[in-house]
Protein backbone atom coordinates (compact mmCIF):
# COMPACT_ATOMS: atom_id res chain seq x y z
CA UNK A 1 0.00 0.00 0.00
CA UNK A 2 1.57 3.30 -1.06
CA UNK A 3 1.85 6.33 1.17
CA UNK A 4 -1.07 8.66 0.66
CA UNK A 5 -3.37 11.09 2.45
CA UNK A 6 -5.44 8.30 3.99
CA UNK A 7 -2.53 7.06 6.11
CA UNK A 8 -1.75 8.29 9.61
CA UNK A 9 1.01 10.90 9.88
CA UNK A 10 3.44 8.59 11.69
CA UNK A 11 4.34 5.64 9.55
CA UNK A 12 6.93 2.93 9.14
CA UNK A 13 8.47 3.32 5.68
CA UNK A 14 10.16 0.40 3.98
CA UNK A 15 12.13 0.94 0.75
CA UNK A 16 9.14 -0.42 -1.15
CA UNK A 17 7.09 2.45 0.25
CA UNK A 18 4.87 0.44 2.56
CA UNK A 19 3.55 2.36 5.55
CA UNK A 20 3.32 0.61 8.88
CA UNK A 21 1.08 1.79 11.67
CA UNK A 22 -0.38 0.20 14.78
CA UNK A 23 -3.02 1.32 17.18
CA UNK A 24 -5.81 -0.16 19.20
CA UNK A 25 -9.08 1.16 20.48
CA UNK A 26 -12.35 -0.74 20.63
CA UNK A 27 -15.89 0.49 20.99
CA UNK A 28 -17.83 0.97 24.25
CA UNK A 29 -14.61 2.29 25.79
CA UNK A 30 -13.30 -1.28 25.92
CA UNK A 31 -9.82 -2.73 25.66
CA UNK A 32 -8.35 -4.32 22.54
CA UNK A 33 -8.92 -8.04 22.67
CA UNK A 34 -6.51 -10.93 22.15
CA UNK A 35 -6.66 -11.01 18.32
CA UNK A 36 -5.92 -7.28 18.04
CA UNK A 37 -2.99 -7.46 20.48
CA UNK A 38 -1.61 -10.55 18.73
CA UNK A 39 -1.85 -8.76 15.38
CA UNK A 40 0.12 -5.81 16.75
CA UNK A 41 2.73 -8.16 18.24
CA UNK A 42 3.23 -9.90 14.92
CA UNK A 43 3.60 -6.55 13.18
CA UNK A 44 6.27 -5.46 15.66
CA UNK A 45 8.35 -8.64 15.31
CA UNK A 46 10.46 -7.53 12.30
CA UNK A 47 11.01 -4.12 13.89
CA UNK A 48 12.08 -5.18 17.37
CA UNK A 49 12.94 -8.85 17.86
CA UNK A 50 16.69 -9.38 17.73
CA UNK A 51 17.35 -5.62 17.71
CA UNK A 52 18.92 -3.46 20.42
CA UNK A 53 17.25 -0.44 21.99
CA UNK A 54 19.93 2.19 21.34
CA UNK A 55 17.99 4.95 23.08
CA UNK A 56 14.91 5.09 25.30
CA UNK A 57 13.14 8.38 25.95
CA UNK A 58 10.56 8.27 28.75
CA UNK A 59 8.70 11.58 28.62
CA UNK A 60 6.47 11.36 31.67
CA UNK A 61 6.56 9.56 35.04
CA UNK A 62 3.49 7.45 34.50
CA UNK A 63 0.59 6.25 32.41
CA UNK A 64 -2.14 4.35 34.22
CA UNK A 65 0.46 3.63 36.91
CA UNK A 66 3.92 5.01 37.58
CA UNK A 67 6.73 3.70 35.40
CA UNK A 68 9.41 1.61 37.13
CA UNK A 69 12.46 3.48 38.46
CA UNK A 70 15.14 4.37 35.88
CA UNK A 71 13.10 2.80 33.07
CA UNK A 72 14.93 4.69 30.31
CA UNK A 73 18.34 3.60 31.58
CA UNK A 74 17.24 -0.01 32.05
CA UNK A 75 15.93 -0.17 28.46
CA UNK A 76 18.82 1.59 26.73
CA UNK A 77 21.38 -0.89 25.39
CA UNK A 78 19.10 -3.91 25.91
CA UNK A 79 18.52 -6.35 23.04
CA UNK A 80 14.98 -7.62 22.47
CA UNK A 81 15.50 -11.39 22.54
CA UNK A 82 11.83 -12.30 22.13
CA UNK A 83 8.53 -10.52 21.62
CA UNK A 84 5.60 -12.52 22.89
CA UNK A 85 2.05 -12.11 24.20
CA UNK A 86 0.27 -13.14 27.37
CA UNK A 87 -3.46 -12.45 27.32
CA UNK A 88 -3.80 -8.80 26.25
CA UNK A 89 -0.20 -7.90 27.19
CA UNK A 90 2.82 -7.69 24.88
CA UNK A 91 6.00 -8.95 26.54
CA UNK A 92 9.49 -7.99 25.30
CA UNK A 93 12.13 -10.27 26.83
CA UNK A 94 15.40 -8.32 27.08
CA UNK A 95 19.05 -9.39 27.13
CA UNK A 96 19.34 -7.76 30.56
CA UNK A 97 17.21 -10.48 32.14
CA UNK A 98 14.17 -8.22 32.39
CA UNK A 99 10.90 -8.22 30.46
CA UNK A 100 9.11 -5.07 29.32
CA UNK A 101 5.37 -5.48 29.90
CA UNK A 102 3.12 -3.38 27.67
CA UNK A 103 -0.65 -2.93 27.80
CA UNK A 104 -2.29 -0.74 25.17
CA UNK A 105 -5.20 0.39 27.34
CA UNK A 106 -8.23 1.93 25.66
CA UNK A 107 -6.46 4.42 23.40
CA UNK A 108 -2.84 3.27 23.31
CA UNK A 109 -1.15 3.31 19.90
CA UNK A 110 2.22 1.99 18.77
CA UNK A 111 3.61 4.25 16.06
CA UNK A 112 6.58 3.07 14.02
CA UNK A 113 8.83 5.20 11.81
CA UNK A 114 12.19 4.72 10.10
CA UNK A 115 13.90 2.37 7.69
CA UNK A 116 14.45 -1.19 8.89
CA UNK A 117 16.64 -2.20 5.97
CA UNK A 118 18.87 0.87 5.93
CA UNK A 119 18.55 1.38 2.18
CA UNK A 120 17.04 4.84 2.38
CA UNK A 121 17.08 7.67 4.86
CA UNK A 122 13.76 8.74 6.34
CA UNK A 123 13.41 11.41 8.99
CA UNK A 124 11.33 10.52 11.99
CA UNK A 125 8.23 12.69 12.45
CA UNK A 126 8.24 15.37 15.11
CA UNK A 127 7.05 14.22 18.56
CA UNK A 128 3.35 14.58 19.24
CA UNK A 129 1.68 15.68 22.45
CA UNK A 130 0.80 12.20 23.64
CA UNK A 131 4.02 10.42 22.64
CA UNK A 132 5.04 9.17 26.07
CA UNK A 133 7.73 6.54 25.45
CA UNK A 134 10.06 6.52 22.43
CA UNK A 135 12.43 3.62 21.63
CA UNK A 136 15.10 3.98 18.93
CA UNK A 137 16.17 0.56 17.64
CA UNK A 138 19.51 -0.49 16.19
CA UNK A 139 17.93 -1.08 12.76
CA UNK A 140 16.90 2.57 12.44
CA UNK A 141 13.31 2.02 13.51
CA UNK A 142 11.67 4.29 16.07
CA UNK A 143 8.87 2.75 18.15
CA UNK A 144 6.65 5.30 19.88
CA UNK A 145 3.95 4.58 22.44
CA UNK A 146 1.23 7.21 22.12
CA UNK A 147 -1.69 7.24 24.55
CA UNK A 148 -4.03 10.22 24.70
CA UNK A 149 -6.12 8.91 27.60
CA UNK A 150 -3.19 7.35 29.46
CA UNK A 151 -4.99 4.11 30.35
CA UNK A 152 -2.10 2.04 28.99
CA UNK A 153 0.68 0.63 31.13
CA UNK A 154 4.37 -0.30 31.01
CA UNK A 155 6.47 -2.09 33.59
CA UNK A 156 9.70 -4.06 33.89
CA UNK A 157 10.03 -7.38 35.72
CA UNK A 158 12.60 -10.19 35.92
CA UNK A 159 12.03 -12.47 32.94
CA UNK A 160 12.41 -15.64 34.98
CA UNK A 161 9.53 -14.66 37.25
CA UNK A 162 7.49 -12.38 34.99
CA UNK A 163 4.54 -14.77 35.24
CA UNK A 164 4.27 -13.82 38.91
CA UNK A 165 3.91 -10.11 38.11
CA UNK A 166 0.75 -8.61 39.58
CA UNK A 167 -0.67 -7.99 36.09
CA UNK A 168 -0.08 -11.58 34.94
CA UNK A 169 -0.13 -13.90 37.95
CA UNK A 170 -3.89 -14.45 38.14
CA UNK A 171 -4.53 -14.94 34.43
CA UNK A 172 -6.16 -18.13 33.26
CA UNK A 173 -4.96 -20.33 30.39
CA UNK A 174 -4.64 -19.00 26.86
CA UNK A 175 -7.63 -19.97 24.69
CA UNK A 176 -5.30 -21.37 22.01
CA UNK A 177 -3.04 -23.14 24.52
CA UNK A 178 -3.07 -26.80 25.54
CA UNK A 179 -4.19 -26.01 29.09
CA UNK A 180 -7.50 -24.72 27.79
CA UNK A 181 -9.43 -27.89 26.99
CA UNK A 182 -12.80 -29.52 27.51
CA UNK A 183 -11.91 -31.01 30.90
CA UNK A 184 -10.65 -27.68 32.18
CA UNK A 185 -13.72 -25.68 31.12
CA UNK A 186 -16.22 -28.24 32.44
CA UNK A 187 -14.51 -28.14 35.82
CA UNK A 188 -14.23 -24.34 35.79
CA UNK A 189 -17.97 -23.95 35.13
CA UNK A 190 -19.08 -26.31 37.88
CA UNK A 191 -21.21 -24.55 40.48
CA UNK A 192 -20.81 -21.11 38.87
CA UNK A 193 -23.88 -18.97 39.51
CA UNK A 194 -22.92 -16.25 37.03
CA UNK A 195 -24.09 -15.93 33.42
CA UNK A 196 -21.88 -17.78 30.96
CA UNK A 197 -21.04 -14.46 29.27
CA UNK A 198 -19.57 -13.11 32.52
CA UNK A 199 -17.75 -16.38 33.18
CA UNK A 200 -16.02 -16.32 29.79
CA UNK A 201 -15.00 -12.68 30.29
CA UNK A 202 -13.37 -13.53 33.62
CA UNK A 203 -9.64 -13.26 32.88
CA UNK A 204 -8.87 -15.58 35.78
CA UNK A 205 -10.85 -18.26 33.95
CA UNK A 206 -9.60 -17.68 30.38
CA UNK A 207 -6.96 -15.13 29.42
CA UNK A 208 -7.58 -12.63 26.64
CA UNK A 209 -11.23 -13.19 25.76
CA UNK A 210 -13.24 -10.00 25.35
CA UNK A 211 -16.78 -8.92 24.64
CA UNK A 212 -16.78 -9.20 20.84
CA UNK A 213 -15.43 -12.72 20.56
CA UNK A 214 -17.42 -14.11 23.49
CA UNK A 215 -20.64 -12.89 21.83
CA UNK A 216 -19.63 -14.56 18.57
CA UNK A 217 -18.54 -17.81 20.22
CA UNK A 218 -21.75 -18.15 22.22
CA UNK A 219 -23.80 -17.63 19.06
CA UNK A 220 -21.90 -20.32 17.18
CA UNK A 221 -22.32 -22.67 20.14
CA UNK A 222 -26.04 -21.91 20.41
CA UNK A 223 -25.79 -20.88 24.06
CA UNK A 224 -27.64 -17.88 25.45
CA UNK A 225 -25.39 -15.30 27.18
CA UNK A 226 -27.97 -15.24 30.00
CA UNK A 227 -27.69 -18.93 30.87
CA UNK A 228 -25.95 -19.65 34.18
CA UNK A 229 -22.54 -21.20 33.55
CA UNK A 230 -23.02 -23.88 36.21
CA UNK A 231 -26.31 -25.05 34.67
CA UNK A 232 -24.95 -25.79 31.19
CA UNK A 233 -24.53 -29.50 30.49
CA UNK A 234 -21.00 -30.88 30.28
CA UNK A 235 -21.30 -31.80 26.55
CA UNK A 236 -22.38 -28.24 25.69
CA UNK A 237 -19.56 -26.75 27.76
CA UNK A 238 -17.09 -29.08 26.05
CA UNK A 239 -18.44 -27.95 22.68
CA UNK A 240 -17.58 -24.34 23.55
CA UNK A 241 -13.84 -25.03 23.52
CA UNK A 242 -13.36 -25.71 19.78
CA UNK A 243 -15.78 -22.90 18.95
CA UNK A 244 -13.80 -20.37 21.01
CA UNK A 245 -10.58 -21.55 19.35
CA UNK A 246 -12.17 -21.24 15.91
CA UNK A 247 -13.40 -17.69 16.52
CA UNK A 248 -10.03 -16.51 17.90
CA UNK A 249 -8.07 -18.09 15.04
CA UNK A 250 -10.37 -16.56 12.42
CA UNK A 251 -10.06 -13.15 14.07
CA UNK A 252 -6.25 -13.31 14.12
CA UNK A 253 -6.20 -14.38 10.47
CA UNK A 254 -8.42 -11.39 9.68
CA UNK A 255 -6.15 -8.99 11.58
CA UNK A 256 -8.69 -8.41 14.34
CA UNK A 257 -11.81 -6.27 14.23
CA UNK A 258 -11.67 -2.62 13.26
CA UNK A 259 -13.94 -0.67 15.58
CA UNK A 260 -13.10 3.01 15.99
CA UNK A 261 -9.31 3.39 15.68
CA UNK A 262 -7.89 -0.12 15.49
CA UNK A 263 -5.53 -0.82 12.60
CA UNK A 264 -2.99 -3.51 11.87
CA UNK A 265 0.69 -2.71 11.76
CA UNK A 266 0.60 -2.40 7.96
CA UNK A 267 -1.99 0.35 8.17
CA UNK A 268 -4.79 -1.93 7.01
CA UNK A 269 -7.99 -2.27 8.96
CA UNK A 270 -8.80 -5.54 10.66
CA UNK A 271 -11.56 -7.38 8.79
CA UNK A 272 -13.18 -9.77 11.27
CA UNK A 273 -16.06 -7.33 11.79
CA UNK A 274 -17.27 -8.42 8.35
CA UNK A 275 -17.75 -11.91 9.84
CA UNK A 276 -19.82 -10.73 12.81
CA UNK A 277 -22.95 -12.83 13.06
CA UNK A 278 -24.43 -11.15 16.13
CA UNK A 279 -22.11 -8.47 17.51
CA UNK A 280 -23.36 -4.92 16.86
CA UNK A 281 -26.25 -6.28 14.75
CA UNK A 282 -29.18 -5.42 17.03
CA UNK A 283 -32.52 -5.69 15.24
CA UNK A 284 -31.06 -7.39 12.17
CA UNK A 285 -32.13 -10.81 10.88
CA UNK A 286 -30.40 -13.85 12.33
CA UNK A 287 -27.98 -15.35 9.80
CA UNK A 288 -28.79 -18.93 10.73
CA UNK A 289 -30.52 -20.76 7.90
CA UNK A 290 -34.29 -21.08 8.42
CA UNK A 291 -34.23 -18.86 11.54
CA UNK A 292 -36.72 -15.99 11.52
CA UNK A 293 -35.37 -14.40 14.69
CA UNK A 294 -33.89 -10.93 15.15
CA UNK A 295 -30.63 -10.16 16.92
CA UNK A 296 -31.28 -8.78 20.40
CA UNK A 297 -29.06 -6.61 22.58
CA UNK A 298 -28.99 -6.69 26.37
CA UNK A 299 -26.58 -5.16 28.88
CA UNK A 300 -24.68 -7.47 31.22
CA UNK A 301 -22.21 -6.05 33.73
CA UNK A 302 -22.10 -2.83 31.78
CA UNK A 303 -21.28 -4.51 28.46
CA UNK A 304 -23.53 -5.12 25.46
CA UNK A 305 -24.43 -8.71 24.72
CA UNK A 306 -25.79 -9.53 21.26
CA UNK A 307 -27.58 -12.81 20.62
CA UNK A 308 -30.45 -14.55 18.82
CA UNK A 309 -33.17 -15.58 21.31
CA UNK A 310 -34.34 -18.32 18.93
CA UNK A 311 -30.96 -19.92 18.21
CA UNK A 312 -29.34 -19.48 21.59
CA UNK A 313 -30.87 -21.28 24.57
Amino acid sequence: MGIGPTLPPMAFVFPAGTAYFACCETNEGGMPELPEVETVRRGLLPCMEGETITSADVRRPDLRWRFPPRMAGRLTGARVDALRRRSKYILADLSTGETLILHLGMSGRILISGDALGSFHHDHPAPEKHDHVVLDMSNGVRVTFNDARRFGAMDLAPTESVGAHRLLRDLGPEPLGNEFNETYLIEAFKGRKTPVKAALLDQKLIAGLGNIYVCEALFRAGISPKRMAGRISAPRVAGLVPVIREVIREAIESGGSSLRDYRQTDGELGYFQHRFRVYDREGEDCQTSDCVGKIKRIVQSGRSSFYCPRCQR
